[in-house]
């Protein structure tokens, strides 16, 4: 019971991180572009937020196995807290490129730390006998996540109206100081036993699953951040003249429909066995890369780019949803027992890379040639997800690698199924 009630803690602090970072997202982007940044300008802006995820991941992992995920979350929180801090409290003429990306690094690490906290937890507390579990728990955890990121466009894009930018970001700070204190007050001991002689190292893995699953990931998450970060934002705002309050709306329901698709994917995808395998990832990569191309053929075509946009984001992220869904279930399912929260640590800045790649062309690919140019750019990142997803195992239960263990072990070293 007390791995759960951990469990659920951090969860928790899981959840209101991420309605935060959402909100700083809208918040960053918008301030910024109104005060005449280019698009690329915009996005170099989060250019180390994707940097530090990557570096944060690697570490954060290891530090986890080392020092337990308690301490981790605790860091990740006290850490977004500092960065909300810099933008909040200090002169105007100091929100320039170089100090706001510094900033935003600090917000990356945040959200980074809590993240793998989260979901290397999911693999401590569930069940490894009940047959889907683990691929029911994993969907709830990234679907309820990303709901709630929703929620954190639509706060960013509300707040930026009626507060401005550093009132906005005061209120940030304190929302995300109540989950740190809630933390340090309801959680007893540590989620799993720390191993102190876990070496960083181990973070590579040698597994030929996670690397493969890994380099998918990338392409994966770059295909929707090319045009999702700054492309599509600035293409409502400045070609269909839509305001704060309608674009941070649009992303909010549509993170937040992308995220009951996650969570509803047990139900919609089954496996023959505990859940999807790497054949499945493939199916729905390749069936992906066919939205973003019909977008930019609509709107090559002069189709009316609002209905185009609108119905295309939604068919993608139905489909973008369920293919992370089954990239999360097989990354717990492909890490070793003994090291999970360096094989999820590795995973994710995997992730973060794909985050990185997509950010950075996302601002300089509209600049130069419109959100088509981004969507292709997508459609090339999606086949690249499709084909390296084909060399995952195929079968529908990927293999583990010991039997089941009982929840009071190691984080590292002989962390439960």
């Amino acid at each position: 019971m007390g791995d759960v009630r951990n469990y659920a803690v951090v969860t928790g602090a899981y959840w209101t991180d991420t309605i935060a970072d959402g909100a700083i997202r809208m918040l960053v982007l918008f301030y910024f572009y109104e005060r005449g940044y280019t698009p690329f300008e915009v996005a170099s802006l989060f250019l180390f937020y994707e940097v530090f995820g990557i570096v944060t991941n690697l570490v954060g992992g290891w530090l986890a196995a080392r020092l337990g995920l308690k301490a981790t979350l605790i860091g990740g929180l006290g850490t977004q807290i500092v960065a909300l801090g810099m933008l909040a409290v200090v002169p105007e003429a100091w929100l320039v490129v170089p100090y706001v990306m510094v900033a935003q690094a600090l917000s990356g690490i945040a959200k980074d730390l809590t993240k793998m906290s989260a979901k290397s937890a999911v693999k401590l507390v569930v069940p490894a006998d009940v047959p889907g579990a683990l691929y029911r728990w994993v969907a709830i955890l990234t679907g309820s996540k990303n709901a709630l990121k929703g929620v954190g466009f639509f706060l960013g894009g509300l707040l930026l109206t009626i507060t401005g930018f550093q009132t906005a970001l005061l209120v940030l700070a304190a929302l995300v100081g109540s989950a740190l204190l809630g933390t340090v007050a309801l959680m007893r001991g540590d989620l799993g036993r720390p191993d102190r002689k876990a070496k960083f190292a181990q973070m590579f893995s040698n597994r030929r699953a996670v690397n493969i699953l890994a380099a998918a990931r990338i392409f994966l998450f770059a295909s929707r951040d090319v045009w999702f970060v700054v492309g599509l934002p600035v293409f409502l705002r400045a070609e269909l003249g839509w305001s704060f309050w309608e674009v941070g709306t649009f992303l909010a329901v549509w993170v937040i429909g992308y995220g009951i698709v996650q969570a509803s994917a047990p139900r919609l995808i089954r496996g023959r066995g505990e859940g999807p395998g790497g054949s499945t990832a493939a199916q729905l990569a390749f069936a992906l890369a066919a939205f973003p191309a019909g977008i930019a053929i609509a709107l090559a075509a002069a189709v009316d780019p609002t209905a185009v946009v609108v119905c295309g984001l939604i068919a993608f992220g139905v489909i973008f949803a369920l293919n992370s869904a089954v990239h999360s279930y097989l990354i717990l399912s492909y890490a070793e027992s003994d090291r999970v929260a360096m094989n999820v640590g590795f995973y994710y800045m995997a992730n973060a890379g794909g985050r990185l790649a997509g950010t950075v062309l996302s601002g300089l690919l509209y600049q130069w040639q419109g959100l088509e140019a981004c969507l292709w750019a997508s459609v090339a990142f999606v086949l690249g997800a499709g084909l390296l997803s084909l060399l995952l195992p195929s079968g529908e239960r990927p293999r583990r690698d010991a039997p089941a263990a009982t929840p009071e072990v190691e984080v590292s070293g002989n962390a439960p199924r």
